[in-house]
């Protein structure tokens, strides 16, 4: 391929406003766009290295490190690959939805890769005072999800234990889709009655029954041109299954003692903690409201499941509920708080650190703020000597854990060599160390 079409290929990407990369086959970035340099240069030339180490400061391709690799999805494939990565940017460690096309020559050959970049808005990999925050795998699993269903309309349902911010979850999915400019409207299924339910969603017309002096509008017609979220659907009795099912079958509806059909534009988002497939079986939800519901499921994990992410959330989560500003955690409360079983998940951890806040005088959050017995503690490692040495039996996941935080203060223990000695890949060992201080 002549330099000639380089040239015309990177000024046509030069007129794009998205970050892009070309690169050969061997990793190496040929030439960046004027955006690429601008949101991710961060004054150094990129053109000659290679884009994991300029994205991800690793010695060996991304295949190679635990992570996924666009490039040598696409090259073995002969087709584009999207992938969702944490990148090093100017602003810091930020998910990155890249996608990977590759570019053919007069032969047919695959000659070149140009690789589109976007950072994701809807989930910080550190510590922040909104929105989705992780880095685990389960997290970026699902957020991989978030993001392919983002920009269409189709119909989200999302499944998981209560306490799992499944409504943050939803309202990253708005955030990210065409509708983001429009309203997002949530309605707590549980507990909903047939007459509060047509009110509140369709709305009522004055004088449809005692006490409507005026016409109301229903939450259907408030979230037109953007997205309705209704959280616990399992919990909807059958009756008004039936009246749902019908709004999204037809797309129109009536406000409660009106005769006009009125056109309904919104985007569905559900959510339960429940198992809908046992219910569709055991005929307490129907089959085809299921059926209409459920076109891209979504599983939000437990915490259990994404326990490298705590120290992360609680850091967030400390910022979003303490009235004193800058507080931190100890490192001992930080440790207590991630080998912590959280069986109310997200939600439970945020109440734990609230009324840590409370109990706090000064500027550091720490375990006697955090445990309601002093048995609620883990053994600690003994301080004294230098080899590592623990007071007491913990389980498998705590020692490592203690081990890794020990390795790290070793004298000339950087990620590579640490990583090295441990016989895991960097990637595996910042995984590890995610979040963590």
């Amino acid at each position: 391929m002549t330099a000639h079409f380089l040239s015309e290929l990177l000024s046509f990407l030069d007129g794009l406003p998205e970050p892009r990369i070309v690169m050969n086959a061997e990793y190496r970035i040929v030439a960046a766009n004027a955006a690429y340099i601008r949101d991710f240069g961060g004054g150094q030339a990129i053109a000659g290295r290679t884009c994991y180490e300029v994205s991800h400061r690793f010695a060996v391709p991304c295949d190679q490190a635990g992570e996924s690799c666009p490039l040598k999805l696409s090259l073995e494939s002969g087709a584009p690959q999207r992938v969702l990565h944490v990148h090093h940017t100017p602003r810091g460690e930020e998910h990155v939805d890249v996608e990977t096309t590759p570019i053919r020559d007069d032969q047919g050959q695959i000659a070149y890769f140009v690789e589109t970049m976007r950072v994701v808005r809807q989930a910080s990999s550190g510590p922040a005072a909104q929105g989705l925050v992780g880095r685990s795998p389960a997290f970026v699993a699902m957020l991989e999800k978030v993001l392919r269903v983002a920009n269409s309309d189709a119909a989200v349902v999302l499944l998981g234990e209560t306490g799992t911010g499944k409504e943050l979850v939803a309202h990253a999915i708005h955030e990210a889709s065409a509708r983001d400019e429009g309203p997002f409207v949530a309605v707590d299924c549980a507990g909903m009655t047939e007459s509060l339910f047509e009110s509140e969603l369709f709305g009522y017309e004055k004088g449809a029954f005692t006490g409507a002096t005026h016409r109301k509008q229903g939450l259907v017609e408030a979230a037109h041109g953007g997205t309705l979220f209704l959280d616990e659907i399992g919990e909807l009795p059958l009756s008004l299954q039936v009246k749902l099912l019908r709004l999204l079958e037809t797309g129109t509806y009536r406000r409660v003692g009106g005769l006009e059909w009125l056109p309904a534009d919104f985007r569905l988002i559900t959510a339960t903690h429940r198992d809908l497939r046992a219910m569709v079986q055991a005929e307490t939800f129907r089959r085809d409201l299921y059926f209409r519901i459920n076109t891209f499921p979504i599983r939000t994990p437990a915490l259990h499941e994404r326990a490298d992410d705590i120290p992360l959330l609680a850091m967030s989560l400390l910022e979003r509920v303490d009235r004193k500003s800058k507080r931190k955690f100890s490192a001992a409360a930080l440790f207590w708080l991630s080998t912590r079983r959280f069986s109310g998940n997200i939600r439970e951890l945020r109440n734990l650190i609230e009324r840590a806040t409370l109990l706090a005088d000064g500027d550091i959050i720490d375990l006697p703020h955090l445990a309601d017995m002093a048995d609620d503690l883990p053994p600690a490692p003994a301080k004294s000597g230098d080899a590592f040495q623990l007071s007491g039996i913990v389980d498998l996941v705590s020692l490592e854990r203690l081990y890794i935080d020990w390795a790290k203060t070793r004298p000339g223990s950087d990620p590579a060599t640490l990583a090295g000695q441990l016989g895991v890949s960097q990637r595996t060992l910042y995984r590890k160390l995610a979040g963590r201080t």
